[in-house]
């Protein structure tokens, strides 16, 4: 089991926002899916992700309604919005060029 990452400020509203895109899902399956995809290196505690996700309802990033769940228990389903939708798109290019920049300076490279 890799060991635990620190996420730096704005990085769990990506993976929120990343991880919405696929569908509308409950808290839980969101903070489960992250870990799935990431092969358990980000493990999402319920204290950071459930103020992040209301954080981002009231931005308008995220839309939610009560559902049941497959075990038949009421969920909160949080969804993307078009504004989430940009905010993804503007957030990961932004991401990816800091990433990219970052890698040049650890690797050495000069242009």
């Amino acid at each position: 089991m890799p060991d635990k990452i620190d996420l730096p400020q704005g990085t769990l509203e990506l993976l929120v926002l990343k991880t919405l895109a696929l569908g509308a899902q409950h808290g839980w399956a969101i903070s489960e899916r992250i870990k799935q995809v990431s092969n358990d290196a980000l493990q999402i505690q319920q204290g950071s992700l459930y103020p992040a996700l209301h954080r981002m309802e009231r931005q308008g990033w995220i839309g939610a309604k009560w559902r049941s769940t497959e075990n038949n228990r009421r969920a909160k389903y949080y969804e993307l919005t078009a504004a989430g939708r940009r905010r993804l798109d503007a957030t990961a290019q932004e991401w990816r060029r800091l990433a990219a920049a970052v890698e040049m300076v650890l690797a050495g490279v000069v242009e």
